[in-house]
């Protein structure tokens, strides 16, 4: 599976493509057979969940909400899952999977530079948020209101992107590119530029700032903050 991005970083991300890794996941529950039918319906299925939730709550959505805007009848909603509980756990585990997914692999021609490592992670991660942006609001939006099985699922994910870009700063502290007191708190630091782009959209959007303007602006703030600078050379004095 691939991602979209710019600048050699491969492609393919949709809802389709995503519901039908929901699909292979929950095979055993799922009680439509035929592959495009089950994989064209969880998308409307998920569509709607995410539109009606954006626009009222995940809590305050119900099975009738998501039967009126999906045109499926009760019964068959009940065909891809048990309740909104499995629902909810659908959508986080597949938003989870996939970050993990595009984050762990990154060419290997930008791993052997810590600083070109970071700036492929800034990268994929704001465009894939772009790409796949109802899904990650929606588990921004709701994190609060998960139950607790749902909200771990939201904090590991998080967890793990801060982890992979911690590893990437000790790799660029131990080779001197980076000077960093404090590789743990840097990366957490680094996670709210990334969310900040789909969660605060529209601020971006009345400034007229692109994303493209916008990946360039998060790698040069954070490489001036992070990269080890070059002593001052020493002014001669003359004592004479």
């Amino acid at each position: 599976m691939s991602y979209p991005s710019r600048n050699g970083l491969t492609a393919n991300v949709s809802t389709e493509v995503l519901c039908g890794r929901i699909l292979e996941r929950h095979r055993d529950a799922i009680r439509v057979q035929k592959t495009h039918i089950a994989v064209a319906n969880l998308a409307r299925i998920i569509d709607a969940t995410l539109k009606l939730s954006n626009r009222q709550g995940f809590q305050a959505t119900t099975l009738r909400d998501l039967a009126k805007t999906t045109g499926l009848s009760m019964g068959g909603l009940y065909s891809y899952f048990s309740g909104k509980p499995m629902l909810l756990s659908m959508i986080l585990r597949e938003v989870a999977s996939t970050v993990a997914d595009v984050l762990s692999k990154p060419p290997q021609e930008v791993t052997i530079d810590a600083a070109a490592h970071l700036r492929w992670l800034i990268e994929s991660h704001i465009r894939l948020t772009e790409t796949l942006q109802p899904w990650f609001v929606f588990a921004y939006m709701e994190a609060k209101a998960f139950p607790p099985a749902e909200r771990r699922i939201a904090i590991d994910s998080e967890a793990l992107t801060e982890a992979i870009i911690a590893r990437v700063l000790e790799q660029g502290a131990a080779a001197g590119i980076f000077a960093l007191s404090d590789v743990g708190l840097t990366a957490a630091l680094i996670k709210p530029l990334l969310q900040d782009w789909y969660v605060k959209r529209a601020k971006y959007r009345r400034r007229g700032i692109s994303i493209d303007t916008y990946i360039a602006a998060v790698i040069s703030f954070v490489t001036a903050a992070i990269s080890a600078k070059e002593p001052t050379p020493a002014v001669p004095v003359d004592l004479a």
